[in-house]
């Protein structure tokens, strides 16, 4: 399996579900603002322009964050990375995936705008702040958004959280988040996906 990343971005998240699957991936990184993975167009791998994307030993391509995602838990059901398909419990893995996609993802993205005015940031903050004062009530006296286990919501979750830095978006009012974020991020495979990316030495 090839995994089409940018250091940081979503892409991360399937690569940390690789990891903690023990799964071998081929990274292939993509220079996005340019559109060229080894110095071809990104585009013929996948036509949409952005990360993440895998190619599979057959050559066909999957893209979507949350869909790579659990592919990868399917391909090692005894990871335990998503409950089994089918089951009450992968619906609400479903759904926390759709949430920090549709919510999250999208939330804090918009940050990274250059367009982005203060009225804009202030908006884009006051709706983010809501969602997050949901995940931090789901997160209390747990260890992981479906309870004692890591799953691929949590790779994801992660992976959106570790932005806040970056744009300059404060999480500390959230302790139960930053307490969450800084669990998953001493895993050791989350540690190991973010050295591979350049993220942390």
């Amino acid at each position: 399996m090839k995994l089409y990343y940018s250091p940081g971005a979503c892409s991360l998240a399937p690569h940390i579900a690789a990891r903690e699957a023990g799964i071998d991936v081929e990274l292939k990184k993509v220079d996005l603002k340019a559109k060229q993975v080894d110095g071809s167009d990104y585009k013929q791998v996948n036509s949409k322009g952005y990360v993440p994307a895998v190619t599979l030993a057959d050559g066909s391509v999957l893209t979507e964050c949350p869909v790579i995602l659990q592919y990868i838990a399917d391909q090692k059901p005894e990871s335990g990375l998503a409950p089994k398909p089918g089951s009450m419990e992968r619906y609400k893995l479903q759904e926390m995936l759709d949430f920090t996609t549709s919510e999250l993802h999208k939330g804090m993205g918009t940050f990274f705008n250059p367009a982005l005015t203060d009225e804009w940031r202030k908006a884009a903050s006051d709706r983010l702040a809501l969602r997050l004062d949901w995940l931090a009530k789901q997160l209390e006296g747990k260890q992981y958004v479906m309870g004692d286990k890591f799953s691929v919501a949590d790779a994801y979750l992660f992976t959106v959280l570790n932005w806040a830095p970056m744009v300059k978006f404060d999480l500390s009012r959230w302790p139960a988040i930053t307490d969450y974020h800084k669990r998953v991020g001493q895993r050791p495979k989350v540690q190991e996906a973010l050295k591979a990316e350049g993220l942390v030495k």
